[in-house]
């Protein structure tokens, strides 16, 4: 092969060195907000005045109203709302925004001047069940449970007496269909009498003289061998939880009374109990716990 001249060697590499300056700089990744990363959105505050004004001011008046709704029922397991959340208290939620629906909430870390602790709670299903629930950081659910409870199963308990709302019971967020049991042997007194604001409906009065009436609303289609005057054992099924009535998402109403007007809150008459995830499902809840305080990052406490 014949040697290439010098001058036009130089060229070539001239050539090449130009064609190379001439490509467009890498230039370094653009920093990425993890919480944003994740399809998420964090919400900090400090509370200086009521709840849902201090997080409609932190995540806007779109989604600060329902927000507080929905963070309010992860506080009321700890502290009583809106009396026991004081100024000075700080709150962290990790959120999802959702088209007409109430936000998702992933977490939140609530540190509390009433308890002078700092109380946290993820969202998190376990591989194989149907709903997802709110855990302690050790395992245990957030929520207490009832033994001999109306509701085979739910995701939530979106509603307490102890809430601040005002509300006379306990809102099991539950498809439709769900199973509704007696929670005491008694004797049917009425169903639907109240058709337009609770829907299809069970009044239940307890036997052996205690005198407690039991309350079932928003019921899907009732059976129609569930009528006034027959008698039931505790556990029996009465029928399924629905959607009817003045409802706004699929649920039971479960509402004890003593007499006709006296409001019983049913977790001060039902034994309770908490279920905790079982051995093969704390690395995974660990390691997402890991997660969504990686998310979470520094307590608005500590700033």
């Amino acid at each position: 092969m014949a040697d290439v001249p010098m001058d036009v060697a130089s060229q070539s590499v001239t050539a090449l060195d130009a064609g190379t300056v001439a490509q467009a700089p890498v230039l370094p990744p653009v920093p990425t907000d993890p919480v944003k990363a994740a399809g998420l959105e964090r919400a900090s505050i400090r509370i200086e005045g009521p709840l849902e004004t201090a997080l409609v001011q932190a995540a806007g008046p779109e989604v600060g109203p329902a927000l507080a709704q929905v963070v309010t029922r992860t506080l009321v397991w700890w502290v009583r709302v809106p009396g026991e959340i004081l100024r000075g208290d700080t709150l962290d939620v990790l959120y999802q925004r959702r088209p007409s629906e109430e936000p998702l909430v992933y977490a939140v870390r609530f540190v509390s001047g009433k308890t002078g602790q700092t109380h946290r709670a993820y969202r998190y299903q376990p591989a194989g069940e149907t709903n997802a629930h709110y855990y302690l950081p050790g395992g245990d659910e957030l929520e207490l449970r009832m033994e001999h409870s109306p509701i085979d199963s739910y995701e939530q308990i979106t509603s307490l007496l102890r809430d601040g709302r005002g509300h006379k019971g306990v809102d099991f967020r539950a498809p439709v269909g769900t199973t509704v049991r007696a929670p005491f042997a008694g004797v049917v007194k009425r169903k639907n009498w109240n058709f337009g604001s609770n829907g299809n409906c069970i009044e239940l009065v307890e036997s052996g003289g205690k005198g407690r009436r039991a309350l079932f609303l928003h019921l899907s289609e009732l059976p129609r061998t569930v009528q006034a005057g027959m008698r039931v054992s505790a556990g029996q099924v009465l029928a399924q939880s629905g959607n009817t009535g003045h409802s706004f998402a699929p649920h039971l109403h479960y509402q004890l009374m003593q007499g006709e007007d006296r409001v019983l809150d049913p977790f001060d008459q039902h034994k309770t109990f908490r279920g905790a995830l079982v051995a093969t499902q704390k690395a995974s809840f660990e390691a997402e716990v890991q997660r969504l305080d990686g998310l979470l990052g520094t307590s608005v406490a500590g700033k």
